[in-house]
């Protein structure tokens, strides 16, 4: 491999914040943030709107819902008569 032409690659801790969730990873992203860790090393912190930890999906919490009737108008077209 050629020298000097990666990035970095680093442990990183990514926070989510809408649910105070945080894991330790390594990545190629950086910041000036820093959080200490449960280790007692200070880590880069990158901080998220959004994770598997508080996303409807994975949570279980999604909600769907049959706007105007599609599933209706489907079984009306293609039902058994």
């Amino acid at each position: 491999m050629k020298e000097n032409i990666h990035p970095k690659y680093q442990p990183v801790v990514f926070q989510d914040l809408s649910s105070d969730f945080a894991f330790l990873t390594r990545s190629t992203m950086s910041s000036k943030e820093t959080v200490k860790w449960e280790d007692g090393n200070e880590y880069p912190v990158i901080k998220l709107d959004i994770s598997s930890h508080s996303h409807p999906f994975y949570t279980g919490k999604q909600k769907t819902l049959d706007i105007g009737g599609r599933v209706d108008k489907f079984r009306q077209r293609y039902g058994k008569k």
